[in-house]
This record gives C-alpha cells, sequence and structure tokens, in this order.
C-alpha cells in the first residue's frame, strides 16, 4: 500500500473496524516514511454477475437498479431504507451463492419478489404489477388472490 502522501510503500497499519453494512474493512495507517496517517477500505472482490435479460440480451449486474426498483415499490410504504438495504444485500448474497457468472433477470425478479412479500404486501403487488406486466385487471385480481391465499 502506497503512501498518498509521499508515494513511501512502508507502512504500518495501527487500527483495524469492520464496517457491518458494507461487510468492508477499515483500516487506518501510519507512513514510516513521512509519518502521515490515511486510512483504507479492504473488501470482499466478488466475481463479474452478468444479467441475461428477458430479450437475451446480457449486462452487467447493477446493484443500484436493482435497488432503485425495490425503492420504487415500496414509494410512500413505511418501510425503512436500511430494510430496503439489507434485502438488496441478501439478493446479491443469494446470487453470489449461486456460484455462477451468469444470472437470468427472470431469477433475479423472483427473488425479489419472494423478498418483498415477507416485507411488504403492498411493495410486492406493486413490484409483481411491474415485473409479471399484467395486461389486464384479472391477471392482477389472480396475483393478490395467491397473496392473500
Amino acid at each position: 500500500m502506497k503512501c498518498p502522501y509521499c508515494g513511501g510503500e512502508l507502512n504500518r497499519v495501527t487500527d483495524s473496524r469492520p464496517i457491518e453494512e458494507t461487510n468492508a474493512i477499515r483500516r487506518r495507517r501510519i507512513c514510516e516514511s513521512c509519518g502521515r496517517r490515511f486510512t483504507t477500505y479492504e473488501t470482499v472482490e466478488t466475481i463479474p454477475l452478468t444479467v441475461i435479460k428477458k430479450d437475451q440480451n446480457r449486462e452487467p449486474y447493477n446493484r443500484g437498479k436493482l435497488q432503485n426498483g425495490i425503492l420504487r415499490a415500496c414509494y410512500k410504504r413505511p418501510v425503512a431504507l436500511e430494510k430496503v438495504v439489507e434485502l438488496v444485500d441478501a439478493i446479491e448474497a443469494e446470487l453470489y451463492r449461486f456460484d455462477c457468472k451468469e444470472v437470468s433477470s427472470q431469477k433475479i425478479g423472483d427473488l425479489v419478489m419472494q423478498k418483498l412479500k415477507d416485507l411488504d404486501g403492498v411493495a410486492y403487488v406493486r413490484f409483481a404489477s411491474v415485473y409479471r406486466e399484467f395486461q389486464d385487471v384479472g391477471t392482477f385480481m389472480d396475483e393478490l388472490k395467491k397473496f392473500m391465499g
């Protein structure tokens, strides 16, 4: 690790603390050459994940896109942002447990629906209406009946 101030390569760690929200470690370091302190963050390097869309196009997995979709479903609902972040973390953990480099958008959508069902019923139905592309009220009602029963 090079010092950001002098470029020296000799430094030592003075403090390490886990950052639970991001699954990272924060390290305070001191440069042996110039004596200045700096902070580094260590995270686990994950396998790049590719999403296979419905039209068979492929695109890199984007956590922000997943989180925004869930936030839209939870709009004006009593769901804390921390709960949404936990939900996204849980979905990502499950995706990486599959141990494959490609995953279908359908699999991601199914995971989101499964998790939203437990978090908030209205958010679940909102997400389902977009994800399942309901064509009429009948299919919407069928999904509601499944959720209620």
